[in-house]
């Protein structure tokens, strides 16, 4: 009878093997882990179809005692103005996330090269900013006054186009995994910066790139705060701004319920008040959501990439 050889590892093979006992215990970790994560996105829906009365009686549950779509047919009775304002959202967060990424790797390219005269005193500019701000203030004086963005969709655009964080990162990507010697190349044929840019730097900086998208993407999306300062048209409010309107309609309808006559009243008490909460959270969170996933491949390397150095 034949004796199977023990196979034995080295290098780095030796030290990347994990025992079969190993990989089950952090399988099941992570599944736990995974678990835990999309409970709570679980819990949102089922609240967002039960019924008021319900949630009154016996509170959030992830099994409801009554269903009822009455938050999504509240919202859905205000449909033409969320469906402009996911318009506005999907344009805001499509359009801000290429300009973005066009900022944001130029000025770190620009400072990823060693010979840029001004290197040092713009990477202070840059880093500045990171500790310390010049308040709403003076923020909406230059937005509103100085560059006239009010009531325009550049005002929910340009003031995050740029992030110091943003660039620090894609600086610091591009000096450590850019090969100096390839640009050199490039430059021994001729080849301008922007051509080196776009051409060698950043399809070797991909996931990276698509990294700083993601958060990009997930800002825009996510941002209100710009609507609320500089958009008083009804027709450029993003879809974050517009549901958290709604929630405030609702809100101050509950509060001042005593002051409103008897025949509002029942119509006041018909309305959805928690549950349409959470529908607006599933309604936010669902698109944002199903782009991840083209993300992923790219999120993951640019997390990893540099780990391990051959």
């Amino acid at each position: 009878m034949k004796q199977r050889k023990k196979v034995v590892l080295e290098g780095a093979e030796k030290f990347n093997k994990v025992s079969k006992s190993t990989n089950i215990a952090a399988s099941a970790l992570f599944i736990i882990l995974g678990i835990i994560c999309i409970l709570p996105v679980i819990l949102v829906f089922m609240i967002s179809i039960s019924s008021e009365q319900s949630i009154a009686q016996y509170g959030y549950r992830f099994w409801p005692k009554e269903f009822s779509l009455k938050a999504y047919k509240y919202l859905w009775d205000s449909r033409e103005s969320i469906m402009n304002a996911f318009l506005v959202s999907i344009t805001v967060t499509v359009g801000g996330t290429v300009i973005g990424l066009l900022l944001n790797t130029s000025i770190a390219y620009a400072l990823s090269r060693r010979n840029f005269k001004f290197k040092k005193l713009f990477t202070w500019i840059i880093f500045i900013p990171m500790l310390f701000s010049g308040g709403m203030i003076s923020f909406y004086i230059v937005v509103a006054t100085m560059l006239k963005l009010k009531d325009s969709l550049w005002a929910l655009i340009l003031p995050m186009a740029v992030s110091s964080f943003y660039i620090i990162i894609l600086r610091t990507f591009f000096t450590s995994t850019v090969p100096e010697s390839l640009v050199e190349s490039a430059k021994m044929d001729g080849a301008s910066q922007f051509k080196i840019l776009f051409k060698i730097v950043l399809p070797i900086a991909l996931p990276a790139i698509a990294t700083i998208g993601l958060f990009l993407s997930f800002a825009y999306w996510n941002d209100w705060y710009n609507a609320l300062l500089f958009i008083d048209d009804s027709k450029l409010v993003p879809l974050q701004a517009m549901l958290n309107r709604i929630e405030g309609d609702i809100a101050f309808i509950n509060k001042n319920i005593a002051t409103l006559g008897a025949s509002a009243v029942q119509a006041v008490k018909d309305l959805p008040n928690e549950t349409v909460k959470m529908a607006i959270v599933i309604l936010v969170v669902f698109p944002i959501a199903c782009s991840y996933p083209f993300f992923q491949k790219y999120f993951i390397s640019g997390l990893t990439i540099g780990a391990v150095k051959e």
